[in-house]
């Protein structure tokens, strides 16, 4: 079987450190022609959590041979309209794409290679880009009871998707499950709430909790998501499902201050991770933004649902893409405080 990696930046490098630690070939596909180098001179090098070396195998797209079995997709959303026609000659009938993108991007993976070759899953882990070859792993893996959760489209369970998560199993326990698109909202909470604010204030997750205002934004942040999922005919897992408040008029200050403490418990072992969306702002690039807390917005639209905060963190986030905007938490002076119903 033939598997690949597609977009090898943090999380694609440790995914593809930790495959072939533990005995499976995988390509590691990237872009970043210095890093492509990197990798095969001097291996993946992992740090963080932990510390090894492993010798893999990388390619630039343009290196790409054959056809894949399996293709993971970590590229950013905002690379797909380049990505996708390339990938294209290198895929067969009975290949599978399994994105592990960001936000909810299964409907227009599937645009490109079809409904019948794409599958999905969210990444309950986080990493951080270092340098060339280098990529830190910023949570402890044992903390997890599994690594990965992935589906189909439509929910069923088959032998296609039990080869997906065999075969991330190599890095860690990947769960199956017959509710993918309720489980891209979850992670949706952790996207548009943490990594939003991380780009908003130009922090890292530490930087945000520790901050009063960024951490009430998570909580609003959080009511919205829930909302727009649940409108769009979703529940969300149990844990947050129970904690997020139902709406601003009639959440108790008690609910407010859970939903503070959810925040503090989950990301109590990632302070010094930074998000992709930060990081992409620190280098310049277009960030992910639109795909994520826009795709909330977008739900909100569609269903007459107000999301003034991930409308606001769009709109910062924009800024900062286009130089208006300072990268710190002088933006949340942005946020009017007439949207926060509670103390801060």
């Amino acid at each position: 079987m033939k598997v690949a990696i597609l977009g090898c930046g943090a999380m694609g490098t440790v995914m593809g450190a930790y495959m072939t630690k533990n005995g499976c070939q995988v390509e590691l596909i990237d872009s970043y022609a210095d890093h492509v180098s990197a990798l095969n001179r001097n291996g993946a090098h992992i740090v963080g959590t932990v510390d090894f070396t492993v010798p893999v195998h990388a390619v630039t797209p343009e290196q790409m041979e054959g056809i894949y079995d399996v293709v993971f997709l970590f590229t950013k959303q905002t690379a797909n309209d380049a990505v996708l026609p390339h990938l294209l000659p290198h895929l067969g009938s009975e290949s599978t794409v399994c994105t592990l993108q960001n936000g909810v991007p299964e409907p227009y993976v599937a645009s490109y290679v079809g409904e019948a070759r794409t599958v999905g899953g969210t990444v309950l882990w986080g990493a951080t880009f270092v340098e060339p070859g280098v990529s830190e792993l910023t949570q402890d893996l044992s903390r997890n009871d599994h690594l990965f959760e992935v589906g189909e489209i439509d929910g069923s369970i088959g032998p296609r998707i039990q080869k997906v998560a065999e075969t991330l199993g190599y890095m860690g326990p990947a769960k199956v499950s017959d509710q993918l698109m309720a489980s891209r909202w979850g992670k949706l909470i952790n996207n548009a709430c943490m990594s939003g604010m991380s780009a908003v204030c130009g922090a890292t997750f530490g930087g945000v909790l520790d901050n009063g205002i960024a951490r009430a934004c998570l909580s609003y942040l959080g009511r919205e998501v829930k909302e727009c999922c649940e409108a769009a005919g979703y529940k969300l897992p149990t844990l947050l499902h129970e904690q997020a408040p139902d709406s601003l008029e009639i959440a108790d200050q008690a609910m407010f201050e859970a939903n503070q403490r959810m925040f503090l418990t989950m990301y109590s072992d990632m302070r010094t991770a930074k998000a992709s969306m930060l990081q992409d702002l620190e280098k310049g690039k277009p960030t992910e933004v639109r795909m994520i807390n826009g795709y909330v917005c977008e739900t909100g639209d569609r269903y007459g649902i107000e999301t003034p905060f991930n409308d606001k963190v769009v709109e910062i986030v924009t800024g900062i893409e286009e130089g208006r905007l300072p990268l710190n938490d002088s933006n949340l002076t942005l946020f009017d405080r007439a949207m926060f119903p509670y103390p801060l």
